[in-house]
């Protein structure tokens, strides 16, 4: 049963994830300020929007510059916000989005159920790592700071930051074989860590006693309390310029122009139902089977709910909670629908259910194993949100530009290494690299290579020298892959590959945590082809220092002689030696659009000039011929497209032609139209008819289905990680024989109904 049909059940944050109630029970003790000036001249709250996004980007900062941690400086996993005193939200920060995602739920929860014991008040801060009150795994620790005004509670500014390490059977505290959160980090539900503006040294003793790595979480720690202070401070400031009335009011407007702006976009949109599915590969060591993910958007009127019904049983550890779910998917609503508004998605969330079945692994109920949450359920829940809310907002014209593919690094492949470095020092990480991933496809352009995560706007590639830096890591290369991004009109960004040695240590210990290494998480949309999978590569006694002796650096792991070794997807404990060599590529992004109509001259340039598509794949998968000479064979390109379309119509006469009025477009080869029978699908190329509005328009296209590894030249043979036989599906119009859409399946699987309107 969904959350909605649970009318029984206590969503506490104790066994099942805590989902606020509409009204909030607050203890009297506590008085809220609530008195917001209307009448603000436009001036004065340009000045106060402004301030308080920089008061947001300020506190992110000032993390980075006093944590000095690889996960601050470099991977950037942290985010501030500001809400309202009831935990609306006014700003996400423009880090990592899904912890932003996390923050109302754990603001709620405190107030119900901190407000009375032991009560919240001025120079108090709550640390909280719990994903069932609303973290999204235990590595992920929330700071809460009430800011307030006069004895009353004005705001809140929060910041969450990853940590090095907080117990757990496994080092770095990403538990890839735990069964349940009891193997795993400390579990803290919100807690007064500071009081009276002192820090609690009893509770910071607690936090601290699990972690392996106890000096740089304090450390860390100590840093979310200098950007929670800077931002009590900053706000505090504008109050006792502007008054508290007049920047509450400027709050409560910035909210409520992003409801109208919201509300605008959507009744520009039909009414429907817009699905996705994905996988998860292996939950556990030695696991084989493929987890299914389904993401349904139901959009009515102006109000959109998200629902995973259909989605796997919680098992394993590679599971999320309710607001992990939750906060994954308003990252991509933030971007796709607010962004007009700074990221201020609170007036948003008004019209925006979230209804998820509970004991399903996105939606985990405790003591479910959530520590690899954010690169597992959390990335197969947002990413695939890009998709249905593409497909929705694709009926306008204007905010077609909007559209953005699914981008790489879809599902993390974790590279988690530990051991002694040559001070006698110890040290455990996970490789950085990964959130280089890339950009989807746009509906006017191509992705971008090596982007970025799309779940991250301000992202950076650490540099290599500061990881060999910081850990006994030599880098042999980091290049872009050919071909790994997704085929289309406009191509999928592409992903990467980091190739590294020991260096001045005898070992490291390493652990492998990844999905999406035989089924690519990263599908395109309208036609659009799927970006390249994961992958690992190691190869064992290799010839390495005889070839950097000689000063030739390989620009491949596959030039060097060695034994090949099959890395499993949860493999933990391995000894990477010296002479050992291991390479990482993550997942690129998805392509927008038959790849058959990309203009051969780009395709030229992706072959020749960018060295982004081969030319094996540029004449497989594009349709387009180059010459010796590097130019494109027009007549011969033109003739081998035309031979593509004409082997995918049907050529029984029996294809009807529909010549009513346009109603929509519902993607970029899918119009309805209105004719005498009602309301019908068809082709937006040549009209053929594919079926009544009420029906799945792939079941009249000409269906063919292949291997998987014929979407994309880098995906390799699933066998070596899962059981179930994944398939490309392919639908083309049986009129013109252009290709409407794909979807990657396993064999078994019915066809998906992406796309169910609801138009009178």
């Amino acid at each position: 049963m969904k959350v909605s049909e649970m009318k029984d059940a206590v969503f506490d944050g104790r066994n099942m994830g805590y989902v606020p109630p509409k009204k909030l029970s607050i203890s009297p003790k506590l008085k809220l300020h609530r008195k917001g000036a209307k009448n603000i001249d436009p001036i004065t709250y340009e000045v106060i929007r402004h301030s308080l996004w920089h008061v947001n980007e300020e506190h992110g900062a000032t993390i980075q510059r006093l944590s000095g941690s690889p996960v601050a400086m470099y991977a950037l996993d942290l985010n501030p916000s500001i809400l309202t005193e009831d935990g609306e939200f006014v700003y996400f920060g423009p880090y990592m989005q899904y912890m932003s995602g996390v923050t109302d739920t754990q603001v709620k929860w405190v107030l119900e159920y901190r407000s009375e014991n032991p009560g919240i008040r001025e120079g108090d801060m709550f640390l909280a790592n719990d994903p069932w009150v609303g973290a999204a795994h235990q590595q992920d620790v929330m700071l809460i700071c009430p800011v307030f005004w006069k004895d009353e509670l004005f705001c809140w500014v929060t910041n969450c930051l990853h940590q090095y390490d907080l117990g757990g059977i496994t080092p770095s505290s990403f538990c890839g074989s735990a069964e349940n959160a009891f193997e795993e980090g400390i579990c803290i539900p919100p807690v007064k860590i500071v009081e009276g503006n002192e820090i609690r040294r009893d509770i910071e003793e607690l936090y601290l006693r699990a972690s392996r790595k106890p000096e740089a979480v304090a450390l860390d720690f100590r840093a979310q309390l200098a950007g929670n202070i800077t931002a009590r401070d900053r706000v505090r400031s504008l109050i006792g310029r502007y008054g508290s009335e007049v920047v509450k009011g400027v709050m409560r407007r910035i909210l409520d122009k992003g409801e109208r702006a919201f509300l605008d976009k959507l009744k520009r949109l039909p009414d429907g139902v817009w699905r996705e599915r994905s996988y998860v590969e292996c939950c556990r060591p030695g696991d084989r089977r493929t987890h299914q993910v389904i993401l349904t958007l139901r959009k009515k009127a102006v109000k959109l709910i998200f629902e995973n019904e259909g989605t796997a049983p919680q098992d394993g550890a590679m599971n999320a909670t309710y607001s992990g779910w939750r906060g994954a998917i308003m990252v991509a609503l933030n971007q796709l629908l607010c962004w007009d508004q700074y990221f201020s998605i609170g007036g948003a969330l008004r019209h925006v259910e979230f209804d998820p079945t509970p004991g399903t692994f996105n939606c985990a109920n405790f003591p479910a194993s959530v520590s690899t949450a954010p690169i597992q359920a959390m990335e197969i829940s947002l990413y695939p949100a890009y998709n249905v809310l593409s497909k929705m907002i694709h009926a306008d014209p204007e905010m077609r530009k909007d559209i953005m593919c699914i981008g790489g690094t879809s599902q993390w492949p974790a590279t988690i290494f530990r051991g002694t470095d040559q001070w006698g020092e110890r040290y455990g990480y996970i490789l950085v690299d990964p959130i280089g991933g890339a950009i989807g496809a746009f509906a006017g352009a191509d992705g971008i290579s090596t982007g970025g995560q799309s779940r991250t706007p301000i992202c950076k590639l650490p540099n290599v020298e500061h990881t060999e830096q910081t850990f006994p890591l030599l880098f042999l290369y980091r290049k872009e892959v050919i071909d790994s991004g997704g085929a289309g009109k406009f191509r999928g960004g592409l992903s990467a590959e980091s190739c590294f040695i020991p260096h001045r240590t005898e070992s490291i210990t390493q652990d492998t945590l990844s999905s999406g290494n035989a089924i690519p998480t990263s599908p395109g949309m309208m036609a659009g082809y799927p970006g390249s999978v994961n992958v690992y590569k190691f190869k064992r006694a290799t010839d390495i220092f005889e070839r950097l002796k000689e000063r030739r650096i390989p620009g491949d792991i596959a030039e060097l002689k060695g034994e090949e070794v099959t890395l499993a997807l949860r493999q933990e404990n391995f000894i990477q030696k010296p002479g050992d060599v291991y390479a990482v590529i993550w997942s690129a992004a998805g392509g927008f659009g038959d790849p058959l109509e990309r203009d051969p001259e780009k395709v030229r340039d992706d072959v020749i000039e960018q060295r982004s598509v081969s030319a094996e794949a540029a004449r497989e998968i594009y349709g387009v011929v180059i010459t010796s000479d590097e130019r494109v064979d027009a007549p011969a390109t033109t003739k081998l497209r035309a031979e593509r379309r004409e082997a995918n119509r049907r050529k029984d006469g029996a294809v009807q032609k529909l010549d009513g009025k346009i109603i929509a477009r519902v993607t970029e080869n899918l119009d309805v139209r209105r004719d005498g029978s009602g309301l019908r699908t068809a082709c937006a190329k040549c009209a053929a008819d594919l079926g009544p509005v009420r029906e799945n328009y792939k079941d009249h296209c000409v269906r063919r289905e292949s291997d998987v590894s014929t979407a994309n030249p880098n995906i390799g043979d699933y066998r070596r990680y899962i059981d179930d036989r994944p398939v490309f599906r392919q639908f083309s119009c049986p009129g013109c024989g252009a290709l409407v859409e794909n979807e990657v399946a396993r064999a078994d699987d019915p066809v998906l109904r992406d796309i169910e309107l609801d138009i009178r």
